[in-house]
């Protein structure tokens, strides 16, 4: 996809709307992103016919989402193109660790408040919008112990044995019912305004589904640590069970960033995973 690509497109969905400049945002295993002025983000999907179900499933959203989501502005679905209104502030991922760390218990009780509200809003609501994720656990475990193979050289080595030992345990019991949730609510999709870290946003709801609750709350668990992870859960009325499967879900997601990060060179996934392998996998 080109700049042409991209003004072409843009004069298809808003006619007579003057582009001055297109900067390439990046591109995910979803999507290829574009800002445009600076005030659109036009998103080229990778999966043929998804443009049309993300951009009804975004308007569900902002109906009861308490934080701010992407509101559409145009699709265009035999481009397999979506246009947005940019959202203000800069993804959590790319604040200082420092500074992410001095206001993660507030952002995770936020994120912990922001998830109340999705898993609890009406099934029905998301009927023909998004699938029933359910992967199995063990398909999870099976998949991080194929990752550990391939990043275990980047862990710390006081830290391997319980990576292994984490390896070896019995699985946790699954869900007992699956919930609509973001479903990849990891911090490169929140947004904050820098200096107060005050949540602006989430983005990418590409993987939204119906999923395991603990999921999002494992993505918390990983990015902010524990004590944002009680915070989120502090907002959310949830039992010993949840905990355990989000701390899996953690685990396991953090070697999948981290291979990632090695993989794309792409430093911020490097650096957030061997900050969070202490709090994870605590050195014997």
């Amino acid at each position: 996809m080109t700049e042409g690509e991209v003004r072409r497109l843009v004069g298809i969905g808003l006619p007579g709307y003057d582009v001055r400049r297109v900067v390439r945002l990046g591109a995910g295993l979803d999507n290829v992103a574009f800002a445009v002025n600076d005030e659109l983000v036009v998103r080229i999907a990778r999966e043929p016919g998804s443009v049309s179900r993300e951009e009804a499933l975004l308007g569900r959203v902002g109906e009861v989402s308490p934080l701010p989501v992407p509101a559409p502005v145009f699709a265009l679905a035999e481009h397999d193109c979506l246009a947005y209104r940019k959202l203000t502030g800069t993804p959590l991922i790319d604040i200082p660790i420092a500074d992410r760390t001095t206001h993660a218990v507030t952002i995770g009780a936020e994120l912990g408040a922001f998830l109340a509200v999705l898993h609890r809003s009406d099934p029905g609501r998301w009927t023909g919008l998004v699938d029933r994720d359910e992967e199995p656990l063990a398909d999870w475990r099976d998949e991080a112990a194929e990752q550990y193979a391939d990043v275990g050289q980047a862990l710390p080595p006081a830290n391997h044995r319980a990576v292994e030992e984490f390896l070896l345990r019995p699985l946790p019991d699954p869900a007992p019912e699956l919930v609509f949730s973001h479903n990849d609510l990891g911090i490169e999709h929140v947004l904050v305004a820098p200096g107060t870290e005050k949540i602006t946003g989430v983005i990418d709801w590409s993987d939204a589904a119906r999923c395991d609750p603990a999921r999002d709350f494992g993505l918390i668990l990983r990015d902010l640590g524990p004590a944002a992870f009680d915070a989120a859960l502090d907002r959310y009325p949830a039992g010993d069970e949840l905990r355990e499967r989000a701390w899996f879900y953690a685990r396991c997601s953090l070697l999948e960033d981290l291979r990632f990060g090695l993989e794309t060179g792409r430093t911020p996934y490097l650096d957030k995973s061997l900050a969070a392998v202490d709090w994870l996998f605590t050195p014997n």
